[in-house]
């Protein structure tokens, strides 16, 4: 009963204001690895980022939003890596989106998830948009490619068991993207150094993808430590506006990133250095336009806010991975 309450309760947390379903890196981390990222970008295109830093940002979270509508966004979030790793490990997977269809079906594939092909794909767009210098384009894709390339860092993300809901671990997913960034953020180190041109930007992505799935295993079971460690104080009483809410305990949730050997903020780092690495091999691959030249206006099309479309829904199409 404690542990039920505890996760409708955490499910539900105040984040800038909004009552919202916590999944991916919660809004807390997937803008700040969007923020982040331009400081890690090189002077070149440092300059443009950093003037739309704030649209960058604050867009971080449209594909989440993108989940309140249309039923296929979700599989673009992730890939259940253990669904193919019992037949052939993931350098064996067809890293090509066509051969990948010609193996498995584009059903399949979407129903145990595609964010590594999904990433390649947003990728080209926003090549083409710098081809394109169509400034809107620019900034939309590049805050959106940023949500996925979080997405991939994180083990959840690579597991069919997403949410401990096999292993009897349910909320474990909302614990270690949303609970422990909120309690740590501000001692975690984010630098990266400045990121360089990708050759192969799909076999990055790839093995950063196979960085994640390697890490599951340790998600579990320090889990379970961290737990054995904490049998009266898992939980703690916090706040959410006015309301009283039971949530896992600070105690708690610094022994497990401690054993987990600080994982979070390790792949929360890598996100931003590959985030940047990605934007960066866009504008190279683009030919390297004059960032300057661009239109200086951004349009404000309510039709095209993902944010305005789903603030009255409250159902994610798709999979729910924080319950």
């Amino acid at each position: 009963m404690k542990s039920a309450f505890m996760l409708k309760s955490f499910t539900y947390l105040c984040l800038f204001g909004l009552a919202i379903p916590t999944y991916a890196w919660g809004f807390l981390g997937h803008r700040t690895i969007n923020k982040q990222a331009v400081f890690a970008l090189p002077p070149e295109i440092f300059g443009f980022y950093k003037k739309y830093i704030d649209y960058i940002t604050q867009h971080a979270v449209d594909p989440d939003n993108r989940r309140y509508l249309f039923e296929d966004e979700a599989c673009h979030h992730y890939l259940d890596c253990d669904h193919y790793e019992k037949t052939a490990p993931l350098d064996t997977l067809p890293h090509n989106w066509f051969k990948a269809i010609e193996k498995y079906s584009e059903d399949s594939l979407k129903a145990h998830g595609i964010v590594p092909w999904h990433i390649m794909l947003v990728q080209q767009r926003l090549t083409k948009a710098f081809e394109d210098q169509d400034l809107q384009k620019i900034l939309k894709y590049s805050a959106d490619i940023g949500h996925y390339i979080a997405d991939a860092h994180v083990p959840l993300h690579a597991s069919s068991n997403y949410n401990g809901q096999k292993t009897g671990q349910e909320g474990i997913h909302a614990l270690w993207e949303s609970r422990i960034p909120q309690l740590f953020l501000d001692s975690f180190n984010l630098f990266t150094g400045t990121v360089q041109y990708l050759v192969n930007p799909s076999e990055y992505i790839w093995d950063r993808m196979g960085e994640s799935f390697a890490c599951t295993d340790s998600v579990f079971k320090m889990e379970i430590s961290a737990t054995n460690l904490h049998p009266a104080d898992k939980y703690s009483i916090g706040f959410s506006g006015r309301n009283a809410i039971e949530t896992y305990s600070e105690k708690y949730c610094k022994d497990y990133e401690d054993l987990m050997q600080k994982m979070v903020e390790r792949r929360m780092r890598a996100s931003i250095f590959t985030l940047a690495s990605f934007w960066y091999t866009a504008w190279v691959n683009a030919g390297q336009p004059n960032l300057d030249e661009f239109a200086d206006e951004l349009k404000s099309n309510k039709e095209d806010d993902d944010a305005e479309k789903a603030k009255d829904l409250n159902k994610i199409k798709g999979r729910e991975e924080a319950k």
